[in-house]
């Protein structure tokens, strides 16, 4: 095939695909079989999507007449696709590291929160701070979560309670969105916690009477792109019918829902997401086995984060049971002031050690489930011809070097592309790119 194309990477030993088929998903099953060719390469076109994947000698005859902007050899090492961090909370000023003290002295979550902390604490600061503050602390998270391998990262809103901020933030959001090649998806989280002074019965009059029409207007103008709306539906936070009337609001303005629930108590979060069809439901530590059918039956996507019970000493979910019982299991970072961490090769190891996932189990949940949470599995995800050529490249002849070193991935990942562009490479690889 002569032309001209963006990225050739040839020889792989490992070329981990996740899926073949054109899955949206993987459950249990799917997950245990992954698909992986060895000594394979892929083209990627000048549109930024994946041409073909092959062996390496069908390939090289298939494009023989064939140039390309960038040609990289990855003899002895692995190629898989971008990771997708299916849970961040990445814009925000105000710094916590004390609270993570209080946390290790015996100090719950709720107990900090009720104390003016936590997410009171962050909002405080991220009032004061200015869009470019805000924006310059946001890129170099979104960076560092770049040269972990996530390609692909759903971001919230949430630390404003007040329609000001949470427009502010989104304005970050949006900006990193267009300037920025890593990819976003917006999430609107106004409900993320009581506002000082109101009531939670204000609080939702105010977003479905305030905020979610401005949004719309916003949206419809093309000043910012939203993709999700989140409410965390929490005991002393949003009760289970305020949930279920923000979220449907702006499920009315065509936001996807994906939702913070169950975390901390049992509020039938859960059976809540899948009677209004929503696409994922976050943290489900304290979800009922009710709750786990009725996510199974409606397709609708638990977002694991092994950081957030690991933490704050949280029951881990029940990753088992749920791929048991086909829940579509999808992996998040919850990066955050409370949950510090910008790699997804840890959250896999956690889920791992932690939530007795396997490893593919773990890959899936951090690529196609993941993307399938965010509504992006028909281009993200997995490595397969017609999608986008987001991919990592690690220094190791097996894949499972990714979850099995906990930490050191500086150190192993030698190249990430976005739309076949590399967009980090290793410094022992030649000089390292610019952001």
């Amino acid at each position: 095939m002569a032309g001209r194309h963006r990225l050739l990477l040839e020889n792989a030993q490992q070329l981990v695909l996740v899926c073949a088929r054109g899955e949206e998903f993987l459950l249990r099953d799917g997950a245990a079989r992954l698909a992986v060719l060895r000594d394979a390469s892929l083209v990627v076109g000048l549109d930024g999507c994946i041409k073909a994947v092959g062996q390496a000698d069908v390939i090289h005859s298939q494009f023989s007449g064939a140039t390309f902007e960038r040609i990289i050899d990855c003899s002895g090492k692995c190629v898989l696709p971008g990771l997708v961090d299916a849970h961040t909370h990445p814009v925000w000023a105000g710094d916590r590291v004390h609270e993570f003290a209080m946390k290790l002295a015996g100090a719950s979550y709720m107990e900090i929160h009720q104390a003016g902390g936590g997410i009171h604490f962050t909002v405080e600061h991220t009032r004061k701070a200015t869009e470019e503050e805000l924006f310059n602390t946001f890129k170099h998270r979104l960076e560092r979560m770049l040269r972990a391998g996530s390609t692909l990262v759903e971001c919230k809103s949430g630390y404003g309670l007040n329609l000001e901020t949470e427009l502010k933030m989104l304005r970050v959001i949006e900006r990193a969105r267009r300037s920025m090649d890593i990819g976003i998806s917006s999430t609107y989280c106004g409900a993320h916690s009581v506002p000082k002074g109101k009531t939670a019965a204000e609080a939702t009059a105010d977003i479905i009477n305030n905020h979610l029409p401005k949004l719309k207007e916003l949206k419809l103008s093309g000043e910012i792109h939203v993709n999700n709306i989140d409410v965390f539906c929490e005991k002393g936070v949003f009760d289970l019918e305020s949930t279920r009337r923000i979220l449907q609001a702006g499920q009315d303005i065509g936001l996807q829902i994906n939702f913070h629930g169950d975390e901390l108590h049992p509020m039938k979060s859960a059976e809540l997401g899948a009677e209004l069809g929503a696409r994922a439901i976050s943290h489900l530590e304290e979800v009922s086995d009710e709750g786990i059918t009725a996510m199974a039956r409606a397709k609708c996507a638990a977002v694991l984060l092994p950081t957030t019970a690991y933490m704050l000493r949280l029951k881990q979910p029940q990753a088992r049971k749920m791929l048991e019982e086909g829940v579509i299991v999808a992996l998040g970072s919850d990066f955050n002031p409370n949950a510090y961490c910008f790699s997804m090769p840890m959250v896999m190891h956690l889920a791992c050690v932690n939530m007795k996932m396997s490893m593919n189990e773990a890959l899936a949940a951090a690529t196609i489930n993941a993307a399938y949470a965010l509504g992006k599995s028909d281009t993200h995800g997995s490595i397969e011809t017609g999608k986008q050529g987001d991919l990592i490249i690690i220094n190791s002849s097996r894949w499972e070097h990714l979850i099995y070193q906990f930490g050191g991935h500086g150190a192993l990942i030698d190249y990430v592309i976005v739309k076949g562009k590399v967009i980090y490479q290793n410094e022992r690889c030649g000089k390292i790119s610019s952001y």
